[in-house]
């Protein structure tokens, strides 16, 4: 099969010829004649397979719109100020390197955070390699990639100089922007780096010095999230791009128009540089507008797509599906929903660590031991969620992490359900019941991006061994505003079991900007340090586990499970097997739409 949106040639390296005459091989055509065939029905469609998941599939085809929702606007459009602004971004603009669309899915299946070696691959940088005494990354710089044509870029070539410009505006480090920003610190521990120098040192090399070695930095500079490649003269004709008419970008869409509260619009790159790495001789991306509705309330969003008007329902965009109940229901009125579990960082309990009752470990260890974590999974998640107990990293990040069954016995007992035990260990911390059966009392903010139910039940629980506690729904603003200042009573709602970087064990050190549990532990700061100091591998590994179990050990985190996220995708839609990685222009721009199942469907 070949689709050629342009005239424009191309030159295909050995790899890309290898996987091209595999898929010929594999590429099935079946035609019917019309004598055997209902008029309507006179040629079938023309299939083939998918490379990555051995199944056969609708051809890619160019055309349409794609139509995804978002339960809110972005916060802007600047990756200098954070991940809330990924949304209106990351179709527009890309990072040096990202996912492999090419993986084949068995070996990993792009529904997980992390990203091991084996699934990344470079995007706007082509390759890269540390020097000996690993002081020195280098990166290639991709020839051939254009900026979008609109002005003040006007279509010129990518250049080594914009990357360093970028860079040096993230890091603090020069170009005029010498303040670091705490919304960059926070989602992407970008102070954490020690990052001396950044220098283009011609058209199409980047070198970066450090003031030590650190084996995390290539890692932490491919892909962290935020870090897309700005257009350095937006920025310095405005000083920054917070508004969304100058945002210009390398990647397979531009943004043509955003309608707050309403929707935003992304048209097609008709010169965009990627090819499908499935199908390689496709240019990409395949729709030709991607649509993004702004729907603040889920039960709108269920209707819409129920009836077809939005075709993709995801974490792409923050409108995943939280609730077993609510996909049950989906697939009863539409089976021929395409339904995708995926998994993020698990869902916990940021404790107070500096502040009485949740300053003695044995309260800590208690309330972990008095949530049921198995039976909520088993009945309310109905067997969707996932994997045993995890500490503050997910044993996603293989052969970094120690798995559950690894760890000490002694460590095991606390993360496994005994309110006996829990009672015990409360009555030794002089927290004993009083005449209302009450031994203490806190509230927890919950951030309203979890699922409330899962919260509700560990809270009932809580109350069985006489912990009272009140929970607080509230919004991410409110909840992240609390949080950053240590004003919650007591317990917050967090994220925990991350898997995306080894890099999060900077969160629970006294100078990080975005500490949940305001952990101030000098010895558990020297472990943090050690990691970033490792001088090879073998011993990374050495001491990320011990940063791992110290963390574990004094539990100032509660695992409360992975419970299940779902996409929910339409039938039409073609290419997509639930990956969740952060890219969801790289995503978005490999999928098309089978129109004539659209419409033979009657949409």
């Amino acid at each position: 099969m070949h689709l050629e949106p342009n005239e424009e040639e191309y030159v295909m390296t050995p790899k890309l010829i290898v996987l091209s005459l595999a898929l010929a091989l594999v590429a099935t055509v079946t035609f019917a004649s019309a004598a055997e065939e209902e008029p309507a029905a006179a040629m079938e469609k023309e299939m083939v397979t998918d490379p990555t998941t051995g199944e056969m599939v609708t051809a890619p085809q160019y055309g349409g719109t794609l139509t995804a929702a978002t339960p809110s606007d972005p916060a802007g459009s600047d990756a200098y100020f954070g991940h809330p602004t990924m949304k209106a971004i990351e179709q527009v603009c890309e990072m040096l390197a990202g996912i492999d669309w090419a993986v084949d899915r068995d070996v990993h299946g792009l529904n997980r955070i992390y990203l091991p070696d084996i699934a990344l691959q470079g995007r706007l940088a082509e390759s890269w390699e540390m020097s000996p005494d690993g002081l020195t990354l280098t990166f290639h710089i991709r020839q051939g990639v254009h900026w979008h044509d609109k002005a003040p870029m006007n279509g010129r070539e990518l250049t080594a100089e914009d990357v360093e410009y970028n860079w040096r505006r993230y890091t603090g480090l020069g170009s005029g922007f010498t303040e670091f920003s705490p919304n960059i610190a926070q989602w992407s521990g970008l102070d954490d780096l020690g990052i001396a120098s950044i220098t283009a040192t011609d058209r199409y090399t980047v070198v970066f010095t450090l003031k030590q070695p650190n084996l995390q930095v290539p890692r932490e500079i491919l892909w962290p999230y935020p870090t897309c490649i700005m257009p350095p003269e937006v920025i310095e004709q405005h000083g920054d791009v917070t508004d969304w008419r100058n945002l210009v970008g390398t990647g397979p869409f531009e943004l043509n128009d955003w309608v707050e509260g309403s929707s935003l619009t992304f048209k097609k790159n008709p010169n965009y540089w990627g090819f499908d790495e499935k199908y390689p001789q496709n240019r990409l991306p395949y729709v030709d507008r991607l649509q993004v509705m702004i729907m603040p309330d889920e039960t709108t969003r269920l209707a819409a797509l129920r009836t077809g008007k939005v075709d993709y329902l995801g974490y792409l965009f923050y409108a995943h599906v939280k609730s077993v109940n609510t996909i049950e229901q989906l697939q009863q009125s539409n089976p021929d929903l395409q339904v995708f579990p995926f998994y993020r960082e698990a869902t916990g309990i940021a404790l107070s660590a500096q502040n009485p009752p949740f300053n003695d470990v044995r309260v800590r260890h208690a309330i972990q031991m008095a949530i049921d974590v198995e039976t909520i999974a088993n009945t309310y998640f109905k067997g969707w969620s996932l994997g045993p107990p995890s500490g503050f990293l997910g044993d996603g990040l293989v052969g970094l992490v120690p798995a559950f069954e690894d760890w000490p016995e002694e460590i095991k007992q606390y993360y496994t359900y005994d309110p006996a035990g829990a009672e015990a260990l409360l009555d030794e911390a002089g927290y004993p019941r009083g005449a209302d059966g009450i031994r203490l009392k806190a509230g927890l903010d919950f951030r309203d991006v979890y699922d409330l139910g899962h919260y509700e039940l560990a809270v009932a629980q809580l109350g069985e061994i006489g912990v009272e506690v009140e929970l607080k729904p509230m919004d991410t603003g409110a909840w992240a505003g609390r949080l950053r200042e240590h004003t919650y009573d007591g317990m917050t709602s967090e994220a925990v079991g991350f898997e995306h970087s080894i890099g999060m064990l900077g969160q629970n050190t006294s100078s990080s900007t975005w500490n949940p549990a305001g952990v101030q532990d000098p010895a558990y700061d020297a472990l943090a340090d050690a990691v970033l100091s490792a001088p090879t591998q073998e011993e990374l590994v050495t001491r990320v586990g011990e940063a791992f179990m110290y963390l574990t050990e004094n539990h100032w985190h509660v695992w409360l499970g992975r419970a299940p996220l779902f996409s929910v995708v339409q039938p039409w839609v073609i290419g997509y097997n639930g990956e969740v990685a952060q890219e969801s222009g790289v995503i978005l721009g490999r999928v098309w739409i089978d129109q004539d199942l659209k419409k033979e469907m009657g949409f």
